[in-house]
């Protein structure tokens, strides 16, 4: 039989998290070391933003670079994970809240793959991604990923990719963490836990310090759709649990 998979939000970062041996890589690489084997993953990416849905479902995701200003070694990177278009049409089977479009042009962003370079480096398992509606409000993202929850019962690991607090206008290019991101992050780890999701998805309602740390939401709307497919009963764990350059929470999320 096959095994129900977790679901996972990674607080992904800089890019050069792909390439670099660091706190966050080692975070990813121990995460997937401690999980069953996927047979697919889906990826919800912070860096995929569309009007209605969409599910790529090529046979073979190119590595897009949607990023400049990094090491030519990054650039020299790349995922090569087919795709599964089979499993692109059970998704879109799945989801009933609108239509989804099966996509053939987009591919894998460095939201998903500079974190499963690292979790899966050999990219032998089949990957897809699905598009942020950014027509929609919270609740629809946490709809449909309770729409995708049963992709866990067929060896599909859904993957979120954002980070729970970014703010790139107030960044510091240091190791530090402003007060109001350090109380996001540990106020989203607490609903979390005590699976309050209505707060996390009513996150506008939350005060100063959720306005700062989410200021733009798409690298927050990911998380919404882990949740939906983890359930409130799910049991949810932490790793790498620090809020770094002053606005960015490296967070991930595993609910069981």
């Amino acid at each position: 039989m096959t095994q129900t998979m977790p679901v996972i939000f990674a607080g992904h970062g800089s890019p050069m998290n792909a390439i670099e041996d660091n706190e966050y890589s080692r975070g990813w690489r121990a995460l997937s070391a401690s999980l069953p084997r996927p047979r697919g993953i889906l990826c919800v990416s912070a860096h995929w933003e569309t009007r209605g849905l969409g599910v790529t479902a090529m046979q073979s995701p190119r590595t897009i670079y949607d990023f400049y200003g990094f090491p030519d070694e990054l650039y020299a990177r790349a995922y090569p994970a087919p795709g599964d278009p089979a499993l692109a049409q059970e998704v879109r089977r799945l989801i009933k809240s609108g239509d989804t479009q099966l996509d053939l042009s987009w591919g894998l962003d460095h939201g998903t793959w500079s974190v499963l370079c690292q979790m899966y480096p050999q990219a032998d398992i089949p990957v897809l991604q699905l598009s942020l509606d950014r027509n929609r409000d919270a609740a629809y993202h946490y709809q449909v990923g309770q729409e995708l929850a049963a992709l866990r019962e067929q060896g599909i690991l859904i993957l979120g990719s954002g980070n729970i607090v970014h703010n790139l206008r107030l960044i510091q290019w240091n190791d530090t963490a402003y007060d109001w991101a350090l109380e996001f992050d540990k106020q989203a780890a607490d609903w979390i836990e005590a699976g309050d999701h209505t707060s996390l998805v009513e996150y506008d309602k939350a005060g100063r310090a959720a306005a700062l740390a989410i200021n733009s939401a798409e690298h927050y709307l990911p998380l919404l759709y882990v949740l939906g497919a983890g359930g409130k009963k799910g049991q949810a764990s932490f790793s790498n649990e620090r809020v770094s350059m002053g606005s960015m929470s490296m967070r991930c999320v595993v609910i069981k």
